[in-house]
């Protein structure tokens, strides 16, 4: 079996739901679906901002995968949940600011519910590592 390596935040879900931010299994990382929690307080962050909260989001996805020696570029998929249907294009908007030429494939899905009624979008994230690297 190959090494598994582990990401972990100071997300109070994390250690309450007994799972990982990230995973990376040989070049594949996958990335849990992530929120704008501020770690040190376990808040949401930006309740009132859709777009705001995905910026934090993608911040967060990219310090994970990073963490488990990849890069933003080796992003292939993310699934995007939000919550209201009005959000849709502020959240693609952010997407494109963040990825840019990288185009991931991407599933929005609209009309989700959270553990927090303050949050309006939740992101997963997978990565194939496309360097060397461990």
């Amino acid at each position: 079996m190959e090494n598994v390596q582990r990401f972990n935040t100071a997300n109070p879900y994390e250690s309450k739901f007994g799972y990982s931010r990230a995973i990376r299994r040989g070049p594949f990382i996958f990335v849990s679906g992530t929120t704008s929690i501020d770690a040190s307080t376990g808040t949401v962050l930006h309740p009132d901002s859709a777009s705001d909260q995905t910026r934090k989001i993608f911040q967060t996805i990219i310090e994970a995968i990073e963490g488990l020696g990849g890069k933003k570029g080796d992003v292939v998929r993310l699934r995007l949940f939000v919550k209201h249907d009005e959000d849709a294009d502020g959240v693609g908007l952010v997407m494109r600011e963040v990825f840019g030429s990288i185009a991931p494939t991407a599933t929005m899905i609209l009309g989700a519910r959270f553990v927090s009624p303050q949050m309006k979008v939740e992101i997963e994230a997978d990565a194939i590592v496309s360097h060397l690297s461990t």
